[in-house]
């Protein structure tokens, strides 16, 4: 790290950005994101001073924390971070497990805040800093977009034809509520767009048997049907595995597996055949990175994803499939679903490519107009 630097301040402000639709899921509701933008200054030996962001994205009850219980714990994390010294990843991570214990989320937001302002300082992207042998070039991939849970199967085939027409052709439907709405619903979205593949997530909302009547229904159109994510809830592995054993298609567990001992529980189990990357599960993007290298090792399919974040997040996790070389399946697609987008650089965007350039950090700008930092 040349030398390192030394942290300087630690602020945060609230974001809220509504979605265009509402995102409804087996779990939970949203009509605007709920997160807080971390900004951290650092100060390199020579004086100069540099700043990094990142996204502390919250969906309760999918996520435990809270913007509130974030904010409370501010002047603990200021103590802790300020006037540190970072020469090493080593010392980021040992830093920030004393600032944030046992909170994924804030975690998160400040390791992508602390590598976007280290990357900065030493000429390099975070996607490098992560795994320095990673060569410098830019780097695409190709993001799925989410149908949301819909008041009518009707709903679903109008917002899927919207999102073909920009070039989209995966598609995460999200399932889990009602079977039989559910099946409409996909049975609807596939003759609105011929050519597209659907991308299923329950979110835990089903149980094995309903998980699989749900594939049976859509017997005459499987091919078209790349993976089913969380059919079964977050504890319910031997549910799960059912699933797993009888269909032919990749099962990701996302809720069921945020640390190394979940991953483990899903391979004694063989409960799943790949698992979904967050960075707000794994508490920052080193872990995600390093449990995404472990879950390839075993095997396992790799799906990158995101809670209702805006392009800052993603954008950070971007740089952890970037990292990993790529993933099977990319989902980092809701800041397309949002009304606004208060950040500039970062990506560029056309439809479902996205391109990361070989910048420095995230290379992520904010627009701070009448924000107020705490």
């Amino acid at each position: 790290m040349n030398g390192g630097v030394r942290i300087l301040s630690v602020e945060a402000c609230s974001l809220r950005v509504p979605l265009i639709e509402p995102f409804v899921i087996a779990s939970a509701t949203m009509t605007t994101t709920r997160a807080l933008v971390l900004r951290v200054s650092v100060e390199r030996e020579d004086g100069a001073r540099f700043e990094g962001l990142g996204e502390a994205a919250t969906l309760p009850p999918v996520t435990r924390e809270t913007d509130d219980e974030i904010l409370a714990v501010l002047p603990h994390v200021r103590a802790t971070l300020e006037r540190t010294h970072v020469r090493a990843l080593a010392d980021l991570e040992a830093a920030l497990d004393a600032a944030t214990p046992r909170m994924p989320v804030l975690r998160a937001a400040l390791e992508a805040a602390l590598l976007d302002a280290l990357g900065r300082a030493g000429g390099r992207s975070v996607a490098q800093l992560l795994y320095p042998e990673r060569e410098r070039s830019s780097f695409t991939l190709r993001t799925d977009i989410t149908l949301p849970i819909t008041e009518t199967p009707d709903d679903a085939a109008r917002l899927a034809e919207a999102h073909a027409r920009k070039g989209f052709d995966r598609f995460k439907v999200k399932v889990g509520k009602d079977g039989e709405h559910d099946l409409s619903a996909l049975r609807l979205v596939l003759d609105a767009v011929p050519h597209g593949l659907l991308r299923l997530d329950a979110n835990g909302g089903f149980s094995a048997r309903q998980a699989l009547a749900l594939l049976d229904g859509l017997a005459d159109r499987r091919a078209r049907v790349e993976c089913f994510e969380q059919p079964c809830g977050k504890l319910d592995l031997a549910g799960m595995a059912e699933v797993t054993a009888h269909v032919g298609l990749s099962v990701v567990a996302d809720e069921s597996v945020a640390t190394e001992a979940d991953l483990d529980a899903i391979l004694r189990a063989r409960a799943a055949t790949g698992i979904n990357l967050k960075l707000v599960k794994h508490g920052g993007l080193a872990a995600a990175h390093a449990l995404g290298r472990r879950a390839r090792s075993e095997g396992l399919s790799l799906m990158a994803g995101a809670m209702v974040e805006t392009r800052l997040g993603l954008v950070a996790m971007a740089h952890v499939v970037w990292a990993l070389g790529g993933v099977d399946f990319v989902d980092l697609d809701t800041a397309f679903l949002l009304s606004d987008d208060p950040f500039v650089g970062g990506w560029t965007a056309t439809g479902p490519e996205i391109t990361l350039e070989n910048g420095e950090g995230l290379g992520i700008t904010f627009r701070e107009e009448s924000r107020t930092w705490r």
